[in-house]
C-alpha cells in the first residue's frame, strides 16, 4: 500500500478525469476527495487521514459530508478507527457541529427511526433485502433492529449526505478493509441507490493505492460478478 501524502493525493486526483470509459461521466472532485477519506478510515491512520481530510477542504467537499461520513463510519469501520479519524478531523475541520449537525438525535422516536430504516435499507438491498432480514435474523434476534434502526434509521438515513454517495464510500472502506461479503452487497447497493457503473469504476480507480494485490483482486473479482448479476 501505498504512503499518501496531501501533494501526492493531488497528483493522483482531486481534479482529474477520474474515469476513462468514453462515457463523459466523470466523478466529481468533492465525491472523489470523499471516497479518498473513506478508504483512509479504514487504515486508520492519523497522518494520512489529516492529509485527506486537508484535500477534501482543497476540493471544496462540504464539512458536513464529512461530518455524516464519520458517524456512518462507525457502522463500518467500528468506533475505535471512528474516534481516531473524528480527532483527526477536528483538527483539520475545525470545532464540531453544535448539537446533532444535520439532525439532533435527542429524542425517542423510535417508530419513526424504524420507519425510515426500513426505507432506506430496502433501497440500499433492492430484491436482496428481504435476503438480508433472513439472514440477520439466523445470526442473532436482535440484529435485525439494530441494523434496522439504528443503522439504517438513526444513522444513514440521516440528512446531510445523500445515500448514493454513503455507499460509494461504503464500497472504498469495505474494500480497504477486505470484507467480501459486504464489499458485494454494497457494491450493488451503490447501483441501487443510482451510481452508474462508470462512478464505481472511477472508485475503484480513486482507491486503488490503498489496496494490496489481495485486496485489489477481491474488489475486482466482486465488482465483475455484480456486473454479471441482475439487480
Amino acid at each position: 500500500m501505498e504512503d499518501w501524502s496531501n501533494e501526492k493525493m493531488k497528483e493522483r486526483g482531486a481534479g482529474r478525469r477520474t474515469m476513462a470509459d468514453g462515457t463523459g461521466l466523470v466523478l466529481d472532485a468533492p465525491t472523489a476527495a470523499l471516497v479518498r477519506v473513506a478508504a483512509a478510515l479504514a487504515r486508520g491512520k492519523a497522518p494520512e487521514l489529516q492529509a485527506r481530510f486537508a484535500a477534501a477542504r482543497d476540493a471544496r467537499v462540504p464539512g458536513m459530508w464529512i461530518e455524516e461520513l464519520l458517524l456512518q463510519s462507525m457502522l463500518v469501520v467500528g468506533y475505535p478507527l471512528a474516534l481516531v479519524a473524528f480527532a483527526a478531523w477536528r483538527g483539520v475541520g475545525g470545532p464540531a457541529p453544535v448539537e446533532g449537525g444535520a439532525e439532533d438525535l435527542a429524542h425517542a422516536d423510535w417508530e419513526s427511526w424504524a420507519a425510515r430504516g426500513e426505507t432506506v435499507c430496502r433501497e440500499v438491498y433492492g430484491r436482496a433485502y428481504h435476503k438480508l432480514l433472513v439472514n440477520l435474523r439466523a445470526l442473532h434476534p436482535a440484529l435485525e433492529d439494530l441494523v434496522l434502526v439504528d443503522a439504517y434509521g438513526k444513522v444513514i438515513g440521516r440528512p446531510g449526505l445523500d445515500l448514493k454517495r454513503r455507499e460509494l464510500c461504503t464500497v472504498a472502506a469495505t474494500a480497504v478493509l477486505g470484507t467480501a461479503d459486504q464489499l458485494h452487497s454494497h457494491l450493488r447497493g451503490a447501483l441501487n441507490t443510482g451510481a452508474a457503473a462508470a462512478e464505481i469504476d472511477a472508485v475503484l480507480e480513486a482507491i486503488d493505492g490503498d489496496l494490496d494485490a489481495e485486496r485489489r483482486s477481491t474488489l475486482r473479482e466482486q465488482w465483475e460478478d455484480v456486473k454479471k448479476r441482475k439487480l
